[in-house]
């Protein structure tokens, strides 16, 4: 893995990230979230069902909520359903602080940074800028791209193709960091290499697969000096 890993990522000029899941674990509060709504509805909502909303946007993950549990809404109860939902995620993620950056993510981008690498971010959350703040590391991104931006969900590659050309680097240039196989699929579609975050392995169109940011820190001689 790491001969791999530092001949994609050294030759690299951006790299994009994708939030929930690669630089902060915010899934578990849409979870909650979505289960909640799904309770008020009359139906349960598994931990494996949610596993089919990852990096997916929010009206998309509505529809599947709502396939799940065989409930019928038309657009205006659709609208209220999903800014009850956000409601109750932006309350819990507004409690959020630093000490909820995934291990390794903090470094990770710092050391990007340090290196000349430019940064983006490129979530479906229309919360992004939201969360950055609370995690205090919004000033490490050169370009943020959220799901108030595109008018596709991953897996079309609208956000990732944005987020390049708001870096001003060609999408072969690219390197993206994904959680969800509907992230890597965008990334591929988009021309870019994508290194696959998952403690699982299920990412099998990745170019590369990790547990955490934190193996790529590992990986440096020196961490600490690259962000001096």
């Amino acid at each position: 893995m790491r001969d791999k890993t530092m001949t994609m990522l050294k030759t690299m000029q951006a790299a994009i990230f994708d939030l929930d899941g690669v630089i902060v674990d915010t899934a578990k509060y849409h979870y909650l979230a979505w289960k909640r709504l799904a309770n008020k509805l009359g139906f349960d909502f598994t931990e494996h069902d949610n596993e089919r909303l990852k990096g997916v946007s929010r009206a998309h993950s509505l529809q599947i909520l709502l396939e799940i549990g065989g409930v019928q809404a038309d657009e205006a109860d659709r609208q209220a359903m999903t800014e009850r939902k956000n409601n109750w995620y932006v309350e819990s993620i507004s409690k959020l602080d630093a000490s909820e950056i995934l291990p390794g993510a903090d470094a990770y981008l710092r050391i990007l940074r340090a290196q000349g690498v430019k940064i983006a971010l490129a979530s479906a959350s229309k919360n992004s800028a939201l969360i950055l703040n609370r995690l205090n590391i919004v000033g490490l991104f050169d370009a943020v791209v959220d799901g108030s931006m595109v008018r596709n969900s991953k897996p079309d590659p609208e956000a990732f193709l944005l987020a390049a050309m708001r870096l001003g680097v060609e999408p072969k240039d690219c390197v993206v960091f994904e959680d969800a196989e509907a992230g890597v699929e965008a990334a591929k579609r988009a021309g870019m290499s994508v290194v696959g975050i998952s403690k699982l392995a299920a990412l099998p169109h990745a170019d590369m697969v990790i547990a955490g940011l934190y193996q790529l820190v590992a990986l440096l001689p020196d961490p600490a000096a690259s962000i001096r």
